[in-house]
């Protein structure tokens, strides 16, 4: 996997602006903080960021990938100013989960998720290269 951040689009933070990649697809269906009983789980948008991910995680490794696989991600927000608010520790939460390196991503707020509790989805595509 290759990370490409050219300086004429600025130094990313918390992203890569591209990635490539050779191999077998992974398309990750999107996520939020459901438990194995299909509850939201998590009072706060970190909480459920860190669910969401672990579940997001859980389905790329059934397929057969690591968290170091993944090339693309986007979040979806209930609450754009309560994730930005929180943004360190949900760095954070990433850095534990998945490490330093960052695929290409998104965030895009949304008036609600499938799940009204759903304060946060995570979807996302990983290439296996094995």
């Amino acid at each position: 996997m290759e990370r490409f951040n050219p300086p004429e689009l600025g130094r990313p933070s918390g992203f890569s602006h591209a990635v490539a990649a050779e191999g077998r697809v992974v398309f990750l269906a999107g996520q939020t903080a459901l438990d194995a009983g299909n509850k939201i789980v998590g009072e706060g948008v970190v909480e459920q960021f860190e669910r969401a991910l672990g579940n997001l995680l859980t389905s790329l490794r059934a397929a057969g990938g690591e968290p170091a696989d993944l090339c693309s991600v986007t979040i979806y927000l209930v609450d754009m100013d309560d994730y930005k608010a929180h943004a360190r520790e949900i760095g954070q939460v990433w850095k534990r989960l998945v490490g330093k390196e960052y695929p290409a991503m998104a965030g895009i707020g949304v008036s609600r998720l499938w799940d009204v509790e759903a304060l946060v989805e995570v979807q996302g595509f990983a290439v296996l290269s094995r």
